[in-house]
């Protein structure tokens, strides 16, 4: 990155650069949360998908603790690059495949991590990582990156007018969050709990999934939607056009071309699994994911909570890799609710989606504008130095 400022080495201005632990992720919580490059890679750290892991001693916990302002960055894997800067005071460990520097006092951590997290600082990594198959960076290809070091004062305004855009960021994700939770918890009530507007005249009968609803009947999944293994894409044809590609980790890139008509949804088939997404536009699923190709006795509205629902993540039939076969979950016992019902449920969730939705776009745009200004304002092409505003203290 040419720049206004002088330079020096990450590795210059690290206090320390450590190795992670080697260790065994786990969702039970036998000891302190465990950092893992999956982790890191989304645009959001959402520390409540974060697992644990058991630590040998008191010692090992303390040498692998993570503390604010932690700077940590994945040294292996596709993602090999990306980085997080820690904002959050908790007791968190961090895994092998990552390595963390902590910098000295002469820089602000909070605008070191805004240039790790640079796509200028990934595309030095991966023209510098070794491995074909596997690429792969140690610590000093890791720390070796020049980082454009204005004065002090000048990081600290660099970080506040960036972090402010992702606290605007969170704000929307923290509403997205509580929007998906209200339609979930109403999902719940309704076709799970049986709590549904009008429920208390309708008697219950016996069946083997339980009690059921009078008039309700028992099915499969395949009765309700039929799921079908997305379309292979190279990477060469992805970044062009606006529809949006989905993968098993959610949208990645666009293409000029939709396979798919939306309103749709999208759940993880290989890699990665658990996660469902609903696609208001047209839309073209990659070859890692299940897409929704017939909703029969459903909506794409009720069929995205009831995936929602099912705990998907808990089908995996691969070993080396995570693998959701559509043939083990389409035989799934389910009750079959009312088309009436269906439909009621459906109209009080588009409107929640089209809230959620808004807020997307909105993300969208702060992240571009964002990612537009970050580079701008680390090589000194639009100079903050002079800009009379109030300073946060530097770090959380």
């Amino acid at each position: 990155m040419n720049s206004a400022y002088p330079a020096r080495l990450l590795s210059d201005l690290a206090d320390r650069i450590d190795y992670g632990l080697t260790a065994s992720a786990t969702d039970t919580p036998v000891g302190p949360k465990f950092l893992r490059i999956t982790d890191i890679v989304p645009e959001q750290l959402d520390w409540s998908t974060v697992p644990f892991c058991k630590v040998a001693s008191d010692e090992e916990r303390r040498k692998y603790a993570l503390m604010p302002n932690d700077i940590v960055i994945a040294r292996t894997g596709a993602t090999v690059g990306y980085s997080k800067c820690i904002n959050h005071d908790a007791d968190v460990v961090f895994a092998s495949y990552l390595v963390r520097v902590r910098v000295n006092s002469e820089c602000d951590p909070m605008y070191v991590g805004y240039v790790v997290g640079s796509e200028d600082y990934k595309e030095f990594i991966r023209a510098n990582a070794g491995g074909a198959a596997q690429p792969n960076a140690n610590a000093r290809v890791l720390t070796s990156y020049a980082v454009p070091l204005p004065p002090l004062s000048t990081q600290h305004k660099i970080v506040a007018i960036l972090s402010a855009y992702d606290n605007l960021i969170e704000n929307n994700n923290r509403r997205i969050r509580l929007l998906e939770e209200m339609a979930q918890r109403i999902y719940r009530e309704w076709f799970v709990d049986f709590r549904y507007p009008g429920h208390e005249d309708v008697p219950l009968v016996d069946t083997e999934l339980g009690p059921i609803p009078a008039g309700w009947k028992v099915g499969i999944l395949d009765d309700l939607v039929v799921l079908q293994r997305g379309f292979d894409l190279p990477k060469s044809q992805r970044g062009v056009g606006t529809v949006p590609v989905i993968a098993a980790t959610g949208r990645h890139g666009t293409h000029s071309e939709a396979k798919v008509n939306g309103p749709g949804v999208v759940t993880g088939r290989s890699g990665s699994l658990g996660a469902v997404e609903y696609i208001a536009e047209e839309f073209w699923p990659l070859n890692t994911t299940l897409w929704v190709k017939d909703f029969r006795r459903a909506t794409p509205e009720s069929a995205y909570f009831l995936l929602r629902n099912l705990d998907l993540a808990g089908f995996n039939s691969g070993s080396a890799v995570p693998t959701l076969n559509r043939n083990d979950i389409s035989q799934l016992a389910q009750t079959l609710p009312p088309d009436a019902l269906v439909a009621r449920f459906s109209e009080h969730a588009r409107n929640i989606l089209a809230n959620v939705r808004v807020l997307e776009r909105s993300n969208e745009v702060l992240r571009a504008t964002r990612d537009l200004l970050l580079p701008r304002v680390i090589s000194g092409e639009v100079d903050v130095t002079d800009l009379n505003m109030a300073m946060p203290k530097a770090g959380p």
